[in-house]
């Protein structure tokens, strides 16, 4: 039986499957050696609790007057190297970023110490914002990608680290490995964080997004993720120009999604960053297969891709969830994501209410020209 190493009492936030938010004023919370909540229960129960797990009721903690206890913040989209330029670039769509802000960046990751500078911070400062986990989008670089995987482990943050894959890059040639350094590097990259039998930290595969792929290295990878057992992250549908890259580079798929499909890398282990432009059809790939969507709403605002219907989604009955983008989000705060998640929900209601207000003008001014007509 676990035994007791600190106890809390004060006022304690959490979500239900039947309450997104639910405030426990007045309970007392036991924490285990090994880091489990053992107990959560209101303080009238405070003796009972004592006597049973046998813990000193002087040494309970009290949390202040405003503090609050509240589960960790969960990123599901984050790119570690894009730290150095955060909130820069803002005035280019997509591609072109990628190509200006990006690339040049992420190339300097082959310096390990430069990379283990800013995987430290990057660490260090998601953990401020109460991040305790994060899916990492690294670079292609393996050793700097093993760098990243060393420094959340030994700051104790739940991650998953992705070596990016990407052997096609037309926007940024120099900035690309071969068909088979990719596959061989991302074996070795998983290989080398099995044997290092993390707690908290596991490898996922990354392949950048389908612009930067080839499809025997779409194959490959997923071949790689259900080998071992991985789970997969990459980006889909962020922006219309994105997409349609997609669709003249992979003319014999039906859409972006079947692309992921049928290498199979849209499993239940999948999270897909962004997802604006997703057809009812592709919805319902993703429900099929069990995969998710990373909702990214500041770098979709901020780089001006399109937002992602977030209650259609859920109607489709795919899970979502948010992530922070960062450097195409400016904010390394989930706060922020909550926060710009609201926004763009009331942005889609507005809209929709302008349509819908548009069209009844338009079905009124059609019965008007009838009645003219007629009365002529």
């Amino acid at each position: 039986m676990d035994t007791v190493q600190q106890v809390f009492r004060g006022t304690f936030v959490h979500s239900t499957q039947t309450c997104p938010m639910e405030v426990l004023e007045s309970h007392i919370l036991g924490v285990g050696s090994t880091g489990k909540i053992l107990f959560i229960e209101h303080t009238e129960k405070e003796a009972q609790l004592a006597l049973k797990w046998k813990f000193d009721n002087s040494k309970i903690e009290d949390l202040g007057q405003n503090d609050f206890f509240m589960p960790g913040m969960i990123d599901t989209h984050i790119h570690a190297p894009q730290y150095p330029f955060l909130g820069s670039g803002m005035e280019r769509p997509l591609l072109e970023w990628l190509e200006h802000s990006t690339f040049p960046t992420e190339e300097k990751f082959s310096d390990l110490d430069l990379a283990s500078n800013i995987y430290e911070a990057v660490v260090q400062r998601t953990l401020k914002n109460g991040t305790t986990t994060a899916s990492y989008f690294a670079t292609i670089h393996t050793d700097a990608s093993l760098v990243l995987a060393d420094i959340a482990d030994r700051y104790g943050q739940r991650a998953f680290i992705g070596k990016v894959c990407m052997d096609s890059n037309t926007i940024y040639p120099e900035y690309i490995e071969s068909t088979e350094e990719s596959i061989a590097e991302t074996q070795r990259f998983v290989e080398a964080m099995q044997n290092m039998k993390y707690d908290r930290v596991k490898p996922i595969i990354t392949p950048r997004f389908a612009v930067t792929c080839s499809e025997r290295l779409l194959c490959e990878l997923g071949r790689l993720a259900d080998n071992y057992g991985l789970h997969i992250q990459s980006h889909i549908s962020e922006s219309v120009a994105e997409i349609q890259e997609v669709l003249n580079l992979f003319p014999e798929y039906n859409n972006y999604t079947e692309v992921y499909s049928k290498n199979k890398l849209l499993t239940n282990k999948t999270v897909m960053a962004h997802g604006c432009y997703l057809s009812d059809e592709e919805l319902c790939m993703f429900r099929s297969n069990g995969a998710a969507i990373s909702h990214c709403p500041n770098s979709n605002i901020s780089l001006c891709s399109g937002h992602l219907d977030v209650c259609n989604a859920i109607k489709q009955k795919v899970k979502v969830g948010l992530g922070t983008d960062i450097a195409g989000g400016y904010s390394i705060s989930m706060l922020d994501a909550i926060r710009k998640a609201i926004e763009t929900s009331k942005i889609l209601f507005m809209e929709r209410q302008k349509r819908r207000k548009e069209s009844k003008t338009i079905h009124n001014n059609h019965h008007s020209a009838i009645f003219l007509l007629i009365n002529y």
